[in-house]
């Protein structure tokens, strides 16, 4: 995980902690509106309110924000992964993990966009960590899913188009918003669209995996 600059002092104050915030939360904005590329250390010094030196202080270079930035996002996102519980009823974990998924496109729209630019851009900055933790973690899930389907909790399935297909549908309505909001209207594009979703997504995976009534009930 990368260090800011000033986290190297022996002693880190609340000064410091406070401005490393500030240029977080500033370089999130850039980055997430920008991409990597197409953002300068500039841009975020302007949006941070402060002096381009004052900045480097903190941070050297802008790789240093991004990492910092997305070490964060992989954190997050994944944690609701995490929680997938193998011994847990599959309707009940599938049901948590598409509102969870939501809930983080809700709440935590520029961290959506900023991961969706890095992969558009070929992800140069976390092509190990997908290859390595984030490949470890999905195959763990993966298995689970799997005995779900052979031990007849739902049906067969392949665990990891099911799982590509919560991510893109959840994350849709953070990546996509202005375009969601836009073909909803102004009646049905306030906060309750993220219930909706979250009620249509339950329909369409769980009734989806849900196995056949034996008695045809």
């Amino acid at each position: 995980m990368t260090i800011p600059r000033a986290a190297k002092t022996l002693r880190r104050t609340r000064i410091q902690e406070e401005k490393e915030e500030q240029i977080l939360e500033a370089a999130l904005d850039v980055f997430s509106a920008s991409g990597f590329r197409g953002s300068t250390i500039d841009q975020i010094a302007e949006v941070a309110g402060m002096s381009k030196p004052n900045l480097l202080y903190y941070f050297r270079t802008k790789e240093a924000m991004h990492r910092a930035l997305i070490d964060r996002v992989l954190y997050t996102w994944l944690e609701p992964l995490r929680a997938f519980d193998a011994e847990g009823n599959p309707e009940t974990e599938i049901r948590s993990y598409i509102r969870r998924k939501l809930e983080m496109a809700r709440d935590f729209p520029r961290e959506s966009r900023l991961f969706a630019n890095e992969v558009l851009q070929g992800a140069p900055h976390i092509e190990d960590e997908l290859k390595g933790p984030l490949k470890e973690l999905v195959d763990e899930k993966a298995e689970v899913i799997r005995a779900w389907a052979k031990s007849g909790k739902i049906v067969k399935c392949d665990p990891y188009h099911l799982i590509f297909s919560i991510w893109s549908t959840t994350q849709h309505y953070a990546d996509f918003d202005v375009q969601v909001r836009a073909v909803l209207g102004q009646e049905h594009s306030g906060e309750g669209r993220f219930e909706d979703a979250a009620r249509f997504l339950e329909q369409l995976f769980i009734g989806g995996l849900r196995p056949p009534d034996p008695l045809g009930g």
